[in-house]
């Protein structure tokens, strides 16, 4: 759902903070004419960052994959993402960063005298809803088109805009991609099904190294959960127990449909419900300071 601008928003752009409004960008930043560029999006709970390490190394790797260096360094930035949610008395929200090349004039090689264009935006977001989490969503499948580095975190993101469309035309939360006749990731999620109470989910390879994915590997794996990193055939998930989805906005849900038909009995399993009572006790914690 799109969030109106609000007039006092304000938000960081290349060393400052200033108002939404008074915000410029060149019309030749290359982010704008290529798509080149990268983002990131860290969850605030409490006022406090959320896995905010696992999110800067993920950002150190995506620009060093596409050659951008960081302005700032590490602990400027998270400190800019915290100044700016601060700055819009965003508590619960989350921190949207994007990074790229710069402006520069048309051209595909990229001139090294191009300074980096560094946006940040704070949002309020509180939480998935009670019916969500009690009662699951609905999904569909989409082939998967995208280019063969999925695992950096690029804003050239139309052919998942195009799937996650599809998927809201037809009332459904999220779209699933299907690449060889195997389900990767979501548009915008990451993808678990569940077998016989053992959970699997698409290895890193060609798939965005999600935080939230690792988190729940390694909670449920904590709690003596079997989860295996394979490739699954998609009609391998069309009969599973389970399936649930997760992400920082995401957090962890339920999918209790795929392209209409009901995943087993319709109702968020076991497995499913225990990934979302440790994922949503980790956020309290981070949210009462009691962990980072």
């Amino acid at each position: 759902r799109a969030i109106p601008m609000a007039s006092s928003e304000t938000v960081y752009l290349n060393g400052e903070l200033i108002p939404h409004s008074k915000a410029r960008i060149s019309v030749e930043d290359r982010g704008f004419n290529f798509a080149d560029g990268i983002y990131e999006v860290l969850r605030i709970v409490g006022g406090h960052a959320f896995r905010a390490d696992a999110h800067l190394d993920r950002l150190e790797a995506s620009a060093r994959a596409v050659e951008i260096d960081v302005p700032l360094g590490r602990e400027g930035v998270l400190e800019a993402m915290l100044q700016v949610a601060a700055a819009n008395e965003i508590d619960e929200g989350y921190v949207y960063l994007q990074l790229t090349r710069g402006a520069a004039p048309r051209g595909h090689a990229f001139p090294e005298w191009t300074r980096p264009t560094l946006l940040m935006l704070a949002r309020p977001f509180a939480g998935r809803s009670d019916e969500e989490r009690d009662h699951g969503v609905s999904v569909i499948t989409a082939p998967d088109l995208r280019w063969g580095y999925c695992e950096v975190k690029t804003i050239g993101l139309l052919p998942n805009v195009l799937a996650y469309q599809h998927a809201r035309s037809e009332g459904c939360y999220e779209a699933l991609f299907v690449r060889d006749g195997v389900v990767t990731e979501g548009t915008l999620t990451s993808a678990f099904c569940v077998r016989a109470g053992i959970a699997y989910t698409h290895p890193i390879d060609n798939i965005l190294p999600s935080i939230s994915r690792k988190y729940c590997i390694e909670a449920l794996r904590a709690e003596k959960v079997e989860v295996n990193e394979v490739a699954v055939p998609l009609e391998d998930w069309r009969s599973a127990d389970e399936i649930f989805l997760t992400g920082t906005t995401t957090e962890v849900l339920a999918v209790v449909r795929v392209d209409g038909e009901a995943v087993s009995d319709g109702k968020p399993g076991k497995v499913t419900r225990q990934a979302m009572g440790l994922y949503l006790r980790a956020v309290e914690a981070v949210r009462s300071g009691v962990a980072a």
